[in-house]
């Protein structure tokens, strides 16, 4: 995601027609401009790889400083959920993939994905490559990818789901379908007959995310959305859950380190398929 001012000219580096995002309820590909981000902190397992390898002169694709720590550099790099990271890459273009921490065992997810920082796995970058081109066609060709199995094409299996205590996947799978509703960690608990303690800590037990961060995090994941959207951004905002625009662009920064106004400019060209909305191109 990009900000405006920082857009490449269209005749060189990422061209339009290579840009796409492909937005799951569990699972997110975004292929599109990275931007001058600041600190961002996502709240799903993330993953960047350079769209190309190490360019001439051993300029490295993609750098990224955990933290406050050191930089450090590959074409593939992996880090856990709620982790503050910067990240910057020399191509126009980067691949992200998102998976979303609850639909998912962290012991039983690929080796290399149990990382936190760069990696060595080059049948990985390889496949997400080879990924971004068969999706690129299939867009072109005006085809959804709702015929597409996610972990399939990007992993080569379905990766292992995580066991979650019923009463928790209640609460999550509320959240999932409503990320703007206003349910306190209270209500939520009295919706699955807990004490608020009891809650709050089976939450954080079963998702490995505390139940604010958790909700937060989907409500700045739903933006995702409504990037081609023409509406203001006082209305998204609205539309989110946040009570106004000042919480929304404070939220935004926090999670994507890009102001929204940035992300939506940066998303013009961007051919989104979304699971739950179709295909806008």
């Amino acid at each position: 995601m990009q900000r405006a001012s920082n857009a490449p000219p269209e005749n060189g580096g990422a061209r339009q027609g290579e840009r796409l995002m492909w937005l799951t309820p569990q699972r997110v590909f975004y292929a599109g401009l990275l931007g001058a981000a600041a600190e961002r902190t996502m709240g799903g397992h993330g993953v960047y790889v350079s769209p190309a390898g190490v360019p001439p002169a051993g300029v490295p694709p993609i750098r990224i400083r955990i933290g406050g720590g050191a930089w450090q550099t590959g074409e593939l790099i992996v880090v856990p959920p709620q982790v503050p990271h910067h990240v910057e890459s020399q191509h126009p273009l980067i691949f992200n993939l998102l998976i979303e921490s609850e639909s998912v065992d962290p012991a039983r997810m690929p080796a290399f994905m149990q990382h936190c920082g760069p990696v060595d796995a080059p049948a990985f970058v390889k496949r997400v490559r080879d990924a971004h081109a068969h999706l690129l066609a299939a867009s072109g060709r005006g085809t959804d990818f709702d015929g597409f199995d996610f972990d399939a094409l990007f992993f080569g299996e379905a990766l292992a789901p995580r066991a979650i205590d019923a009463r928790i996947r209640k609460v999550i799978d509320a959240l999932v379908a409503d990320p703007a509703a206003s349910a306190s960690a209270e209500d939520c608990a009295a919706s699955v007959h807990l004490s608020f303690s009891r809650f709050l800590h089976l939450f954080k037990q079963e998702t490995g995310m505390a139940f604010r961060a958790f909700r937060a995090w989907k409500r700045a994941r739903s933006l995702l959305r409504y990037v081609r959207q023409t509406t203001t951004l006082t209305d998204i905002a609205l539309d989110t859950g946040y009570p106004d625009s000042t919480h929304f662009s404070h939220s935004i920064r926090q999670v994507y380190g890009l102001k929204p106004s940035d992300i939506l400019a940066g998303s013009r060209r961007l051919a989104l398929h979304d699971a739950a909305g179709g295909f806008r191109q």
